[in-house]
């Protein structure tokens, strides 16, 4: 499961990442051209493109199976949760810089004044955003993309898509991604070895607090594939907006889910 994305933005005039810039508007356009030729007469409404999600998740997951989840594995146990917390926290704080723009361009007062003042504090009390402070200040986080800042303006989400590497996505986040990855405080690091680094160590991170999830969602009597689609776009439309609260808690705000008992 992937589902993964600022003052606020870190933004250069010249692009430090014109490859993958290009490799990320050529894979969104791929993926349509690719969707539009894998269409099921008798598909799922929100789901038009099954056949070809399908096979792209069964690459995705033998793909997981054989690189991601062992490296996420060796991650949790080689590096104290303590640690791990830590890093999660500073890939959240950076989230918060770009959810601060987006809660802008959506007019959410109150979510933008939440995400500029928690990215203040973790930044500046919290080493860079390894300590949550601003939590514990009871600083909800608004989590927000220009996915969703499209949405509220109007744009629909269009069908569900399945991108190589990326994971559960829609038409209209697919189209969002290129933004969101300039919107990035990642993209503003100069190095591009270290950028790189904190890439790949957000990936393994990411992948990591989804390692007991997976577990359970694998050994569970579902069908994987229509069980992750519709919690994907359940959960989307909660944060459009159908639910205008905060986010809160679980992997999805950088946090990590309590360690299992010995």
């Amino acid at each position: 499961m992937t589902s993964t994305l600022p003052p606020a933005t870190a933004c250069h005039s010249q692009a430090p990442y014109p490859l993958a810039r290009r490799w990320m508007g050529a894979l969104a356009v791929s993926t349509l051209v690719l969707a539009g030729c894998a269409t099921h007469p008798q598909a799922h409404p929100q789901d038009p493109f099954e056949s070809y999600n399908r096979s792209m998740s069964q690459f995705n997951d033998a793909l997981d199976e054989a690189v991601l989840k062992p490296v996420a594995t060796g991650y949790q146990q080689a590096v104290p949760a303590l640690a791990r917390t830590g890093v999660s926290n500073f890939f959240a704080n950076l989230g918060d810089a770009w959810s601060f723009v987006n809660n802008t361009l959506q007019l959410r007062g109150e979510g933008a004044m939440s995400s500029l003042f928690r990215f203040g504090i973790n930044t500046f009390l919290g080493f860079g955003g390894v300590l949550d402070i601003a939590s514990e200040m009871r600083l909800e986080r608004h989590k927000q993309d220009f996915g969703m800042t499209l949405g509220r303006w109007g744009v629909p989400t269009g069908p569900y898509v399945v991108l190589p590497l990326l994971g559960p996505s829609t038409v209209r986040d697919t189209l969002a991604l290129p933004i969101d990855r300039q919107g990035s405080l990642l993209n503003g690091v100069d190095d591009v070895a270290t950028r790189n680094s904190l890439y790949a160590l957000r990936l393994v991170d990411t992948r990591a607090n989804f390692l007991r999830a997976g577990e359970v969602l694998d050994s569970a009597a579902l069908e994987k594939y229509t069980f992750t689609r519709d919690v994907f776009l359940r959960v989307r439309n909660q944060r459009a907006g159908i639910n205008n609260g905060p986010t809160t808690g679980g992997a999805s705000d950088g946090s990590l889910p309590p360690e299992p008992e010995q």
